[in-house]
């Protein structure tokens, strides 16, 4: 076992040295802001105008990157794919047409696998966007648009591993796929559909419709019944609650295990008492084709459990709970 006196060394050194590399990474990408002009929007122009679908391609680290890049756009309403360079000269330049925008990835700009397709690329009429840390290099020169990436320095102490330079690249793909993203009107519901799986589908995706209780299951008596009534509606549908209709067939009020336990303080008389007497008027009610999370949001701004689901004139439709919220993984 290391003494603690040369253990406490190497501690302060990896924390000096983890320090180090945020601070370099994160002046990368600062550096990439005076960066974002005229050849940033003749970028997005180019994917804007783009008929066919953007093509995003790197080898090794930017690979990686040229992938996440891709996703981001794919998921963000320009539609986009990976291709790996090197299987692109064995085949795979067939998914690439001239109605493309080919997005090429190297940090030297003299990546072999990209630098051969490049020229195939152009030949069939594809736009050449190339994100490089080299203004000189081929792919440079070789690009209808040039995105300059380059940093001053590597994170990476013996400055060899891609470290801030991938940072920034991503970074700078961050950054074309928001404001592409603002250019189209992307919005929540568009993002929903891309995104329908997970918790962010279910919260993008889920109304009120889709897990209210309705026909039977709702809960409702009339105004002129009496409290003995409505309890035992309580109880058979088991939600908690009760909805109260007048005479239109409308919400009037809604009656809960609350307003029961205030009843029973009260000895109210359960076989006499109409529930109109004694019921919550004007509750909060929710419309079936808000989404669920609106009615998650209107129980915890009112610290209630249950809300009512009424149509456009205020009809009952159906009605949910916290535990309905649970079951269908909203909250």
């Amino acid at each position: 076992m290391q003494p603690a006196a040369s253990r406490h060394r190497l501690s302060q050194q990896a924390l000096q040295l983890a320090r180090q590399v945020l601070r370099i990474e994160a002046d990368a990408v600062a550096s990439l802001i005076p960066r974002i002009d005229e050849r940033f929007l003749a970028a997005l122009e180019l994917v804007l105008n783009c008929h066919g679908r953007v093509v995003v391609s790197g080898i090794g680290k930017s690979g990686h990157i040229a992938r996440k890049i891709a996703s981001t756009l794919a998921s963000t309403g320009t539609p986009a794919f990976f291709v790996h360079p090197a299987e692109a000269s064995h085949g795979d330049l067939g998914m690439i047409t001239r109605e493309d925008v080919f997005i090429g990835l190297s940090n030297s700009g003299e990546s072999a696998e990209l630098v051969t397709i490049v020229p195939l690329i152009k030949r069939q009429g594809a736009k050449l966007i190339a994100m490089t840390g080299n203004t000189e290099s081929s792919l440079a020169r070789e690009a209808d648009v040039h995105l300059n990436v380059g940093v001053a320095v590597e994170a990476c102490p013996l400055g060899l591993a891609p470290t801030a330079s991938t940072t920034a690249t991503l970074a700078l793909g961050d950054a074309l796929a928001i404001a592409l993203l603002d250019a189209r009107g992307f919005g929540v519901d568009d993002f929903a559909r891309s995104h329908p799986g997970g918790k962010l589908g279910i919260r993008l995706l889920t109304r009120v419709r889709d897990i209210m209780r309705s026909g039977e299951a709702l809960p409702a008596v009339a105004a002129s019944a009496t409290l003995a009534d409505a309890v035992l509606e309580i109880s058979r549908k088991g939600m908690g609650m009760t909805g109260i209709l007048d005479d239109d067939g409308r919400l009037a009020g809604i009656y809960t295990d609350g307003d029961l336990r205030r009843s029973l303080e009260k000895h109210v008389d359960f076989r006499t008492t109409a529930i109109s007497m004694v019921m919550t008027r004007n509750p909060r009610t929710v419309k079936p084709d808000q989404l669920a999370v609106a009615a998650v949001q209107v129980m915890e701004d009112h610290r209630i459990s249950q809300l009512v689901v009424v149509d456009e004139d205020n009809r009952p439709v159906g009605a949910l709970n916290m535990h309905d919220l649970f079951s269908a993984k909203v909250i």
